[in-house]
């Protein structure tokens, strides 16, 4: 059976973040495929420990995917200081040469899609473009060994997720699909204060008031942080322009530090932001906008009056989108020179944040977490929301297809991550209810 095929029938999409669907995104040729382990935002611990206790499916996977677009490079990219899973990839891989370690400085952001191309082919990713544009195919591990599990005819049913901040016990947990975010603070033995919730990373991860919301298979973490901290604040949506107008002063320190922009991508915040307070000529060229990853550098760090200029990107970026402007696919100018010295490291970021104190290790739990109740989403990543194939009061077993792709549309598969009944369809989710008796 084509690998593809094998893919799409096991629900996979990328597991990172973004969550496009993997089927799609391995149906071509490239030189090069590269496995993202460099788990970009602090705090997240997932990807290390499935390198770690999982380096033969992440080996297998990207072979796998290797074999099929026909590259000639099998890259995994992982940080140095992840010595045990380099030391398990090394053991692993032995002395075979058909794949082989990328080894990152401690930097934020390292994991960012982006910054792992340039490192290991040398080429950059054109605004509005695809690693595919430079040769290369780019997947997290854990969605490697999603399909390296496939394979052997396994489906997407569980997710590794990281559960920190202000919790008891801070712990990386494998659970089923759309178990509640609830029950995964609840095994970390609850929160030490009052809190609001990250889903995601400290630095582009959603704030939430609420943990009543399922684990999708994009979630990779889940962060307690006490309702008074200041990195609250910060991820506010709110911009004050007023307060832009009367404190930017145009030090342009947010552009100078910007990842993107050093790889001659013209991301410059400090003109998103004069351009919101003072008149939208003032941007200058809008199409570096586009490539803004929102990795957050220009706010958490640079900006020494705390401002947001990321926010400011977001709200231009998604303004002309909504006016259907488009990007150009392009490459605005050469890499910097000095973007060695621009890398931001991990733990300078993690200390203005004021993350210090969470910056802990959560180690992976031997057991898997359980659920008598699931809300399988039927909107997970990049695509259509998929198409229930049950009813309310059907019986299913774990494994079993519960929505499929809708029709001649992006999407991915569902299936039911434990045995029970549907107990609620709707266009949002589908719960399934084990039967207690």
């Amino acid at each position: 059976m084509e690998l593809t095929k094998i893919i799409c029938d096991a629900g996979i999409l990328g597991a990172g973040g973004a969550g496009f669907p993997t089927h799609v995104k391995v149906n071509c040729k490239a030189q090069y495929v590269l496995a993202n382990g460099a788990e970009c935002e602090p705090l997240l611990r997932v990807d290390q420990q499935v390198m770690q206790v999982d380096a033969a499916a992440v080996v297998r996977g990207i072979r796998a995917v290797k074999e099929f677009v026909g590259a000639e490079h099998a890259v995994i990219c992982l940080k140095a200081h992840y010595h045990a899973a380099v030391d398990a990839l090394k053991a692993e891989i032995g002395s075979a040469d058909d794949v082989r370690l990328h080894l990152l400085e401690t930097y934020y952001p390292a994991g960012d899609e982006q910054q792992i191309v340039y490192e290991v082919t040398g080429k950059v990713v054109p605004t509005g473009g695809l690693p595919l544009d430079v040769g290369a195919v780019v997947c997290n591990v854990s969605t490697l060994a999603n399909i390296a599990a496939a394979i052997d005819g396994k489906k997407v049913i569980d997710k590794y997720v990281t559960v920190g901040g202000a919790v008891k016990t801070p712990m990386t947990l494998k659970v089923p699909v759309g178990i509640s975010l609830t029950k995964l603070l609840e095994a970390a033995g609850g929160t030490t204060c009052d809190c609001a919730y990250i889903i995601g990373g400290p630095c582009m991860g959603m704030v939430v008031d609420t943990t009543d919301i399922p684990v999708t298979k994009t979630t990779g973490g889940i962060l307690a942080i006490p309702k008074e901290h200041p990195l609250l604040q910060q991820k506010s949506p709110s911009l004050d322009l007023r307060l832009i107008k009367s404190v930017c002063c145009q030090c342009t320190m947010c552009t100078q530090m910007c990842p993107r922009n050093a790889l001659g991508l013209n991301v410059q915040p400090h003109k998103a932001m004069r351009s919101l307070a003072n008149g939208i000529d003032l941007l200058g060229d809008f199409n570096g906008i586009f490539s803004c990853c929102n990795c957050g550098i220009c706010t958490y760090q640079a900006c020494n009056f705390g401002l947001k200029p990321s926010q400011a990107m977001q709200t231009l970026k998604s303004a002309m989108a909504s006016d259907g402007i488009r990007p150009r696919k392009e490459v605005f100018g050469a890499v910097s020179e000095g973007m060695g010295a621009l890398k931001l490291p991990v733990s300078r970021l993690v200390g203005r944040l004021g993350l210090l104190q969470y910056d802990v290790p959560a180690p992976m739990q031997d057991k898997a977490l359980a659920a008598d109740c699931v809300r399988i989403k039927l909107h997970m990543g990049v695509g259509a929301p998929s198409v229930a194939v049950v009813a309310t009061g059907d019986k299913v077993r774990k494994n079993q297809l519960v929505a499929d792709i809708a029709e001649k549309k992006l999407g991915v598969k569902m299936h039911a991550s434990i045995s029970g009944t549907v107990t609620e369809v709707t266009q949002e989710y589908i719960e399934i209810r084990k039967v207690t008796k």
